[in-house]
């Protein structure tokens, strides 16, 4: 299904994307893989460059580097981002603030251009958004990190609308709670708590990614894929 087909993953080092990459390379994409964090994939159908979010200059060069390369790029998956950002809103900095916006959200957006040059005059095309839970789910010191990915969530709905004269689609997925460090380590209550039964794990979302861009799936559009294990649903109340 994805042999021939090019794939360009951002944050590509983190837990969720090496999953990403590992699972796009087995189905026979090739995989432009890109991180601040340099990072070894032992698969001839990856290939990894070294990329900063936060610059538009880097970016731009990443993109120019595959476009000499490759005659186009079919499949965008905005992963990248400074993840798990929390921080008291009586301490964290403008600057601190800034950043997470500049990396999680306008990286996305400037990929999301470079992406659809090089997709321009292709009959297939998909990008989808990592965003997460955090966007709809407000705790205390999530302030940067929150708001970084609900601007992805409404950029990606009006993506969607943008570029219904094209055959590129743009959804996005909110992951909840993925352990990609130490998954053996978790206590039985983090489980339970999910309506799944389990805490999820980074498979869980790279199977959402390769659904969304199935060539098949050109009917979903838009829209904001919650992988969450069902736990965003229940009303908690403290004991």
């Amino acid at each position: 299904m994805y042999k021939g087909k090019i794939v360009f993953i951002t944050g590509a080092s983190g837990g969720i994307g090496r999953t990403l990459v590992s699972e796009y390379a087995k189905a026979g994409a090739k995989v432009i893989a890109t991180d601040l964090k340099e990072f070894e994939f032992n698969s001839e159908n990856v290939e990894f460059y070294k990329m900063d979010l936060k610059s538009q200059n880097s970016i731009e060069e990443v993109f120019e580097k595959v476009k000499g390369k490759y005659d186009g790029v079919d499949i965008l998956i905005n992963n990248g981002a400074v993840a798990n950002f929390n921080k008291s809103i009586f301490d964290i900095g403008i600057e601190e603030f800034d950043e997470v916006i500049a990396v999680n959200l306008r990286g996305s957006f400037i990929c999301g251009k470079k992406f659809l040059d090089l997709n321009k005059g292709r009959n297939y095309g998909r990008i989808v958004n990592i965003a997460s839970t955090r966007w709809s789910q407000g705790e205390p010191g999530w302030e940067a990190y929150g708001a970084s990915k609900g601007g992805i969530v409404s950029l990606t709905k009006t993506m969607a609308v943008s570029l219904s004269e094209t055959k590129v689609t743009v959804n996005c997925i909110s992951p909840g709670w993925i352990e990609a460090k130490d998954y053996a380590g978790l206590r039985e209550i983090d489980h339970k708590q999910h309506p799944s039964g389990r805490v999820g794990r980074p498979a869980d979302i790279a199977r959402a990614c390769l659904f969304l861009t199935n060539p098949d799936n050109d009917f979903i559009n838009g829209e904001n894929i919650v992988v969450d294990g069902g736990i965003s649903k229940k009303m908690i109340y403290e004991e």
